[in-house]
């Protein structure tokens, strides 16, 4: 059994323009004659490789908390494009039967494809830092979460080859909050 760390690293990666940077502040140090190491974070709620909660987006939606974790585990496709995704590729890909699906590489959905994934999806998750256009990220959002579809950015799929795996990447339960971290894992059989 193998498994992939498909997380990037928090305090490394590239923050969303506009977004908290994410910080770190020690509180105690055992090199400092403290009983213990403990450190105090500051970042924002999509910092890091995150899922996006229905009320990211949707007025009265799901907060993390509230997010299926059925959504979240189980079975995962892997599949690779480029460019923007429309819904002629989305409709190739959900004839598989994929419930989650990863997509890697230098993408971005279109509203259509959006729409298509929306109908069959539990789970859709993109190497990008979001599923949308950056200049636009209303519609393709609305048209996945509106729908629960859970929304997984900012991963890393450079060592993951096209194909089956089993997907773990339950966020962290942050009450009230329209996003949260997830350290998602792959396992290949």
């Amino acid at each position: 059994m193998k498994i992939y760390d498909i997380s990037k690293e928090l305090f490394s990666t590239t923050v969303f323009p506009g977004d908290p940077v994410p910080a770190k502040h020690p509180v105690h140090q055992l090199e400092k004659g403290d009983h213990c190491n403990l450190t105090e974070l500051t970042l924002g709620s999509h910092s890091g490789t995150h899922f996006d909660a229905p009320c990211h987006f949707v007025l009265g939606g799901k907060t993390i908390d509230q997010v299926d974790l059925n959504r979240c585990v189980g079975p995962c496709q892997v599949a690779e494009t480029s460019g923007t995704v429309d819904q002629s590729w989305a409709k190739t890909v959900l004839e598989t039967g994929v419930q989650r699906l990863l997509i890697k590489g230098e993408m971005q959905l279109s509203v259509e494809a959006a729409q298509e994934l929306a109908k069959h999806l539990l789970l859709v998750g993109v190497e990008a830092m979001s599923v949308s256009p950056m200049g636009e990220p209303t519609p393709v959002h609305v048209a996945l979460l509106s729908q629960e579809v859970g929304v997984l950015e900012n991963l890393d799929l450079s060592a993951v080859a096209p194909g089956e795996y089993f997907l773990c990447a339950a966020p962290i339960k942050l009450g009230g909050l329209d996003g949260a971290q997830v350290r998602p894992v792959l396992v290949e059989n």
